[in-house]
């Protein structure tokens, strides 16, 4: 018969079929990267390579290769490292001469673009605003975005850009809240408007939220850039439980007691040192 110290000794059986878990110790390789382009700054995959503040990288976007800045050099994070975000997108490389000569390029056509385009649509009198020129990173093709207040034929006008810049063409009428977007600027908060930085889709906004809060009813003084209800009226709304609902930069409302588009001393500090500066 078997002792106790004996069976202690024995080492437990494993099925050949069973799988130990696997420990990951690795975080995800993040950078923030700030896009000229739309004057957005975001996070990206940093394809397991180190970049340092300052670098000019070429990254992947909904529209194809995108030429952008480093904003803040590589660093590991465990809120990134998750299957969404690797989804997401990723740095492609470190730009070249050539990447930076395209990129001037691109400045370049989009004021000419712009200024010729405004001028043939003055001449042809057509009913529209143009609002931005956006050529692609590799000058192939530039789409045109402009407000109206019904359907505009602008075929012609396709015809006379395609046969000045010899490149693909395409109209984009976009209504005044994605104008606001596409134009950027400041809201009367004095920060960069929200739809332009990091707003992705708009939520409905209605005259009884800003009723709720005791506001002013004074058009100027709730209306954003784009003549709109503001969109930050959303985030100092109260839920039926007496809460607020989050929104804003920092997922709370605007105010400084919920969060949202105040920033913390300690954001301000950050922000004043610069990217990768320790904050006391």
């Amino acid at each position: 018969m078997e002792t106790a110290g004996q069976l202690a000794r024995e080492e437990p059986q494993v099925h050949s079929t069973c799988r130990p878990w696997t420990v990951y110790t690795e975080f995800m390789l993040v950078v923030q990267i700030r896009l000229p382009a739309t004057a957005k700054a975001g996070h990206f995959n940093a394809s397991g390579i180190d970049f340092d503040a300052g670098e000019k990288v070429i990254v992947e976007s909904d529209k194809g290769p995108e030429f952008g800045e480093v904003i803040r050099a590589s660093y590991e994070s465990r809120e990134y490292d998750t299957p969404l975000f690797n989804k997401t997108k990723r740095v492609i490389r470190r730009a070249s001469s050539e990447d930076e000569v395209l990129y001037t390029r691109k400045r370049s056509l989009e004021q000419e673009g712009y200024d010729y385009c405004a001028a043939r649509i003055k001449e042809r009198g057509l009913p529209m605003d143009l609002v931005k020129c956006d050529p692609s990173f590799d000058g192939r093709k530039a789409t045109f975005y402009f407000t109206a207040e019904g359907r505009v034929d602008f075929r012609e006008l396709v015809k006379d850009l395609a046969q000045r810049f010899r490149i693909r063409i395409e109209m984009r009428q976009i209504g005044a809240r994605d104008a606001a977007r596409v134009r950027g600027g400041f809201g009367h908060c004095g920060r960069p408007l929200c739809c332009a930085t990091w707003l992705k889709e708009f939520a409905p906004v209605s005259i009884k939220m800003a009723k709720a809060q005791g506001l002013s009813m004074n058009p100027t003084k709730i209306s954003g850039m784009c003549g709109r209800l503001m969109c930050c009226l959303r985030y100092e709304t109260v839920d039926s439980a007496g809460n607020v609902k989050k929104g804003g930069c920092n997922g709370g409302g605007c105010g400084s007691g919920g969060g949202g588009c105040a920033t913390s001393g300690e954001d301000d500090l950050a922000a004043a040192a610069g990217p990768n500066q320790p904050v006391d």
